[in-house]
């Protein structure tokens, strides 16, 4: 049995393994660390936030101002400490200024997701006996309004966006306005509530629940507490290395751990601004305005800007693709000396110049990414190809790994220590080792109490401070640790073989037309898969070709599109042993989104409930 953690990066720095205690910049929880902020950077610009085009500034002062009058209006409403608070809404700084105004009076904050379901919004609330929810406009009002008499714990719900709602009167609502003009008077009278609340805060206070995905049940609540989440900031500086001049763009969900430990706390941490995007249609742009200078997304993001270069390459004249793939390919030997630390030979960087500036340059201020001193990707798994495609294109990507259960991140590749196709080594403190049966184990100062209410989850899961991932992993004699799949995911074929479907899938995203893919095989003779294609890139390629479609469903029954997606299929069988190519395929003709249950809320397609519901396609295919 191997274990990473000891060694590598934790000795390098002098850090022992088994720390517990966290202190950053003399403070012991996030809320003293917001306040330090808030206290001693009053006039830095901390967000920006694009409306109708315009990128409004918010500096520390108006953050804490905006935190404090949160946290008091809920405490004149009745919050205690302890008390739930859920918020449900896109990207935007109401939700990150009624974050910090949850947590610094001492309550506890539960992401939703705006594109959950009435149902879900129900769960989450009933499941966290949720007492305040923040609902960002009409449409979420709407859904807990609509379940609210199950769910007898909510006293209290607040609108953000009162558009649309001016004549609406409901004494169980108030507007995100009244509350700060509630926690305005009620600083007023009682003049040191909030920095004793702020004062008060202990490590071990529980101070995020953020709900799994729920790809194999009803979503688990992990209870992220203030130490754990301090752990992650300063493990994320530690890996990253962000400073006060650094910019992010932000994009990524908030109810989702990744957004909230780049967005919130690496930036408490680092003093970085963080630019929210004006809306999820406007990212690109956005990112383009922006020009950020590092960059977190998961894998998604980076597969849809590959596929925006492949699509546009498929239109360039033969001079721009021959332009294109030479620049490429000088750009990918530059890389493969970079990678491990080396300086490309002369010759080789004075060819690379002018190639990079006449052709990579205008690709990487496409993509937004020029100002880019690294990119990095987790939260699900990506092929080796295409971290090297950026790689290639001049900017550094560097796979991390971790889970909700350990707040966040447990390893990572870095400057220096990077191995592209694993996920890089044992961070700062955190121990990394496999069990008997090959699953990857965590222990550190990131990994969460448990569950929410789910002691025999908890127990499953957490064993003597260790978490058991779920994940098949192997970790070579460097200490990088590699993630073969899921346990639950491993295809056993009638022939006996083990097959790790998430490697094919992972190629097979990788095309520009495939948005989604799961590989069915457990049990069966051969391999054979579901795919959802990419709609934007598909009608695109029917509406070139001249083929007739009428809606989504009729497109995904085309005979062009049918021949389209299994060359496609076929590109990545030439990858893989015999036994591991898929023989058919059918397509997912209905465009789907995170409200219906194939999907969780991050786009990912949920392998169990995909083989249910599609029993009968995949049975046609044997």
């Amino acid at each position: 049995m191997y274990e990473a953690g000891d060694v590598g990066n934790n000795a390098r720095l002098g850090v022992s393994a088994a720390m517990t205690e966290v202190i950053v910049h003399g403070c012991k929880t996030i809320s003293e660390l917001f306040w330090k902020r808030v206290t001693e950077l009053p006039d830095k610009v901390a967000l920006r936030e694009k409306d109708f085009g315009i990128w409004n500034e918010y500096t520390w002062r108006h953050y804490g101002d905006q935190a404090c009058w949160v946290g008091l209006g809920l405490k004149a409403l009745g919050l205690q400490r302890g008390d739930v608070c859920s918020i449900a809404s896109e990207v935007n700084k109401e939700w990150m200024f009624a974050d910090l105004g949850i947590i610094g009076i001492g309550g506890v904050t539960n992401g939703v997701y705006p594109t959950d379901a009435s149902n879900q919004v129900q769960y989450l609330i009933s499941d966290s006996s949720t007492k305040f929810y923040f609902a960002e406009d009409e449409e979420q009002l709407d859904k807990v309004l609509g379940v609210r008499d199950n769910t007898p714990t909510l006293k209290k719900i607040i609108i953000f966006d009162m558009e649309g709602l001016r004549h609406f009167d409901d004494e169980q609502c108030i507007s995100f306005d009244d509350l700060i003009a509630l926690g305005k008077q009620y600083q007023i009278d009682h003049a040191d509530v909030w920095v004793q609340a702020i004062t008060a805060a202990q490590a071990d206070d529980l101070m995020v629940l953020t709900y799994t995905s729920g790809t194999t049940g009803p979503p688990k609540g992990a209870m992220i507490s203030q130490g754990n989440m301090l752990y992650m900031a300063q493990n994320l500086q530690w890996i990253y290395g962000v400073t006060p001049e650094d910019e992010q763009l932000g994009f990524l969900p908030l109810a989702h751990v990744a957004g909230r430990m780049f967005y919130s706390f690496l930036a408490i941490e680092s003093c970085c601004v963080v630019n929210l995007v004006e809306s999820l249609e406007t990212a690109i742009s956005d990112q383009q305005e922006v020009a950020p200078t590092i960059h977190f997304a998961v894998p998604r993001v980076w597969e849809k800007q590959y596929s925006l270069i492949a699509i546009k390459l498929k239109e360039a004249t033969a001079v721009g693709r021959w332009a294109y793939n030479i620049a490429l390919n000088i750009g990918a030997r530059v890389a493969a000396k970079t990678k491990v630390g080396e300086k490309p030979p002369l010759a080789l960087r004075m060819v690379h110049k002018p190639l990079d500036f006449l052709v990579l340059k205008n690709i990487r201020i496409l993509l937004g990414i020029d100002e880019c001193r690294w990119l990095s990707t987790a939260a699900a798994p990506i092929a080796p190809d295409l971290i090297d495609w950026y790689w290639a294109l001049g900017r550094p990507m560097y796979e991390v790994y971790g889970q909700t259960e350990c707040t966040g991140i447990a390893t990572a590749n870095m400057p220096g220590a990077n191995r592209v196709g694993s996920v890089g080594r044992a961070t700062l403190g955190t121990q990394v080792k496999l069990s008997e049966h090959q699953e990857i184990l965590i222990r550190g100062p990131g990994v969460i109490s448990g569950y929410w209410n789910k002691p025999e989850k908890t127990a499953e899961t957490f064993v003597q401070g260790w978490l058991y991932t779920g994940d098949v992993g192997r970790i070579d004699d460097e200490g990088y640790i590699y993630i073969v799949d899921r346990m639950k995911d491993i295809i056993i074929t009638a022939g006996g073989k083990n097959i790790t479907p998430s490697e094919i899938e992972n190629q097979l995203k990788f095309s520009p037309f495939i948005s989604d893919a799961v590989v069915v095989g457990d049990k069966r003779p051969f391999l054979t898969c579901l795919v959802m294609i990419d709609q934007e890139n598909v009608t695109h390629f029917a509406q070139s070709h001249n083929v007739p479609f009428t809606n989504y469903t009729s497109l995904c029954h085309t005979s062009e599109v049918q021949d389209l997606i299994w060359q496609e299929i076929e590109k990545v069988n030439d990858k893989f042993a015999r036994v591991e190519t898929v023989k058919k395929f059918r397509l997912i003709d209905q465009l789907l989104d995170p409200e219906d249950e194939e999907l969780t809320p991050t786009m990912k397609l949920k392998r169990k409930v995909v083989n249910e519901k599609y029993a009968s396609l995949i049975n046609e295919m044997y």
